[in-house]
């Protein structure tokens, strides 16, 4: 299946059809998965997304909730 298609179909599924993922969206949870993937291991990648997630959901902007975990990534751990 074609992204744009399964993205529409899950988003249809789960009753959320009015949170459309424009490209710009698409980008920012990409980005943010890579830089989880690469920087913690690949397993961080979708568990990081769900987390954002959970924070927009709760109110917060997408891009400044990716850019604050993509900054904790570059923090000395």
């Amino acid at each position: 299946m074609e992204l744009t298609a399964w993205l529409t179909a899950v988003a249809e599924k789960l009753e959320i059809s009015d949170q459309a993922l424009d490209e710009e969206t698409v980008q920012i949870l990409l980005d943010l998965a890579r830089d989880a993937a690469h920087e913690v291991e690949r397993v961080a990648a979708p568990l990081t997304t769900f987390l954002a997630g959970v924070a927009v959901g709760r109110g917060a902007a997408l891009a400044p909730t990716a850019t604050a975990v993509t900054d904790l990534l570059a923090e000395p751990s």
